[in-house]
């Protein structure tokens, strides 16, 4: 008994999500085919063009030099110990 319950919850559960899923579906379907008839009254805005913006030199400030130097030891710091090789590219490798 208590089995056939539950698969009649289950069933009125799956099925009330079904409609309302079908009925979103509907819903969303047809606002988009009626919303296109009234663009004369609140119309999009066409988008503007954007201007490339110029990036200018700068100066480095305290902050990034900071940053770079902290950057390099953590590198150097990962790298200890390890003895790199030259690959076929040119480029060094650390040794497995």
């Amino acid at each position: 008994m208590l089995l056939s319950q539950g698969l009649v919850l289950m069933v009125a559960g799956v099925s009330i999500v079904f409609l309302f899923l079908g009925l979103l579906v509907a819903v969303l379907s047809a606002s988009a085919k009626i919303i296109p008839r009234f663009n004369h009254v609140l119309p999009d805005e066409r988008p503007r063009a954007r201007t490339p913006k110029c990036a200018q030199p700068r100066e480095p400030t305290g902050d990034e030099e900071i940053a770079v130097a902290i950057a390099a030891a953590v590198a150097h710091q990962r790298n200890a110990g390890r003895v790199k090789e030259c690959g076929r590219d040119g480029l060094l490798r650390p040794k497995r």
